[in-house]
């Protein structure tokens, strides 16, 4: 849903779409940053013994507070821009998902470093310049500030 709301801002300011259509804006998600996560998953395979772990930032958001950070982001008011549709709503909802990584943290090693904040920047600019535009540039600087590669496919 996340990428849904990235790549229909991005082609909001494109003028390719006018609207983006969603389900439930208060489902709540522990959104994380994917090259972390598979950072994780190396952690893991590098353990003798074979475990179970989760994943995950620890925190939850809705999907509005994903909407409302990144629309701000560009200037803008999600509530022109998003309609809600019954179609996505999922018959079988799980309303608020949050993952307890205690083990992982004290196991590999591991926690996330990149905030819920810059999570949406970065995708944000990433959905801009893959279209060919601009960005504001947040999320670009995020990555490089973290020694991370921005890599536009």
């Amino acid at each position: 849903m996340t990428r849904k709301i990235t790549k229909g801002l991005a082609n909001i300011i494109a003028k390719k779409e006018e609207k983006i259509y969603l389900g439930n804006l208060e489902a709540k998600r522990d959104w994380g940053y994917a090259p972390e996560y598979i950072e994780a998953m190396w952690l893991i395979l590098q353990q003798g013994e074979p475990d179970d772990y989760v994943i995950g930032t620890g925190e939850t958001h809705s999907v509005q507070e994903f909407l409302e950070e990144a629309f701000s982001y560009l200037s803008l008011d999600w509530k022109k821009y998003v309609e809600i549709d019954p179609k996505y709503f999922r018959p079988t909802e799980v309303g608020d998902l949050k993952a307890d990584s205690t083990k992982a943290r004290k196991k590999l090693h591991w926690s996330p470093k990149i905030s819920f904040k810059d999570l949406v920047r970065i995708m944000v600019d990433y959905d801009l310049e893959f279209i060919g535009l601009s960005s504001p540039g947040e999320g670009k600087r995020i990555i490089q500030q973290k020694s991370l590669e921005w890599n536009i496919a």
